[in-house]
């Protein structure tokens, strides 16, 4: 009897930790949609490029340099970059916008870009051809390449 009752609190436990993990990273996951703006292929093309205007030329249509975080919600390095674009987004607010783009609901502007894995991020200049960085990057190096590749030439 006392072998059943424990199996059975071993079993409850097990359960219940899996339970919590699961709505925990569902919970994190809600954050971030709420946190940084998603772009949908309508605001895509109203905000960032309208490919279809354009179809043969990058013509951006924003008024502030641009980060894109492409990333799907059970993507593990896109859940260790979230908080790292979330920082780009206050640390340069004002200067740049930083938006996300879930890949599986957005899969005519993930065909277009050509993204092949994730996480991707897009840095588009306000003039010039954007950069796309594919895996996740270390904390500073993103900020490197929005510094070097966005922040430079709001100086110039």
């Amino acid at each position: 009897m006392k072998k059943k009752i424990l199996y059975s609190l071993v079993l409850v436990l097990i359960f219940t930790a899996c339970g919590n993990s699961s709505s925990d990273s569902k919970n994190v996951s809600d954050l971030d949609k709420k946190d940084l703006p998603h772009l949908t292929n309508e605001t895509f093309k109203e905000k960032i490029w309208d490919y279809i205007a354009s179809p043969q030329e990058w013509v951006f249509e924003g008024e502030k340099p641009v980060v894109i975080d492409f990333y799907a919600d059970w993507c593990r390095p896109c859940q260790k970059i979230a908080p790292i674009m979330k920082e780009l987004a206050e640390q340069y607010d004002g200067k740049i916008k930083v938006y996300k783009i879930n890949v599986d609901e957005e899969k005519e502007l993930t065909k277009l870009l050509d993204i092949k894995g994730i996480p991707a991020v897009l840095f588009i200049p306000k003039e010039g051809k954007p950069v796309m960085k594919s895996g996740a990057l270390y904390q500073k190096a993103y900020h490197k390449l929005v510094n070097e590749l966005l922040i430079k030439e709001l100086k110039n």
